[in-house]
């Protein structure tokens, strides 16, 4: 028998997600949350064969959230289905530890498969992110179209920061790192983006994002 969680704020996809995956898993034990917090409290309380994890919810810490996860479950499976731009994030995601990742604009078959795929095999690659893999296995020949998919785990973390209004200090104080740590991250996305300001940078990464 399965455990189950689905971490999701809105009640209609919490009950969609549900509903599909009674279907796959008859025998399955399904338990919720709709933040972050109770996800975590979730864990604590009863191991979990899978989670699906939206993370754009309250509380979320986005890619510390996978880490966070696994302190408390070390192999649990994570599926990551969320809204955010799959070409962009889902391989970060990857990066940050989860075992899948899946767009909530693709069709029900692919969620399906995704869902069966990371319970049974401990992975889930869509086809998109699947040829962005494929293309960066030869370095030498391989230059993404976006800079944002060269970005590490670490660099996209603090520029969505960035982007949405927090100060250095601040940066620090969230992810643990000095402010000289943050400064040093801050000047090296500026150098990769190609952007001497921060409205530089927030046109450019609109761009990018727009163009998935």
């Amino acid at each position: 028998m399965k455990n189950i969680l689905i971490v999701e704020d809105y009640q209609i996809i919490r009950l969609a997600t549900k509903i599909l995956v009674q279907d796959i898993f008859k025998a399955a034990v399904i338990h919720e949350a709709g933040s972050f917090n109770a996800a975590l409290a979730e864990l604590q309380m009863q191991p979990q064969d899978l989670i699906i994890l939206d993370i754009q919810i309250p509380d979320g810490q986005g890619f510390e959230m996978i880490g966070m996860m696994r302190a408390i479950q070390k192999n649990v499976a994570i599926l990551v289905f969320s809204a955010v731009e799959e070409r962009i994030y889902g391989i970060h995601y990857l990066r940050a530890g989860a075992n899948g990742f899946v767009s909530k604009n693709s069709g029900t078959d692919e969620l399906r498969t995704a869902i069966i795929s990371v319970a049974d095999t401990g992975r889930y690659v869509s086809p998109r992110i699947r040829f962005e893999l494929l293309n960066q296995l030869d370095k030498h020949n391989y230059k993404a179209d976006n800079p944002l998919l060269d970005l590490s785990v670490r660099e996209i973390t603090i520029m969505d920061m960035l982007i949405e209004g927090f100060w250095v200090k601040e940066i620090a104080s969230q992810l643990d790192l000095t402010e000289s740590s943050v400064s040093t991250y801050k000047a090296r996305l500026f150098e990769k983006l190609q952007v001497t300001t921060l409205i530089e940078m927030f046109q450019k990464v609109r761009h990018y994002k727009d163009m998935d």
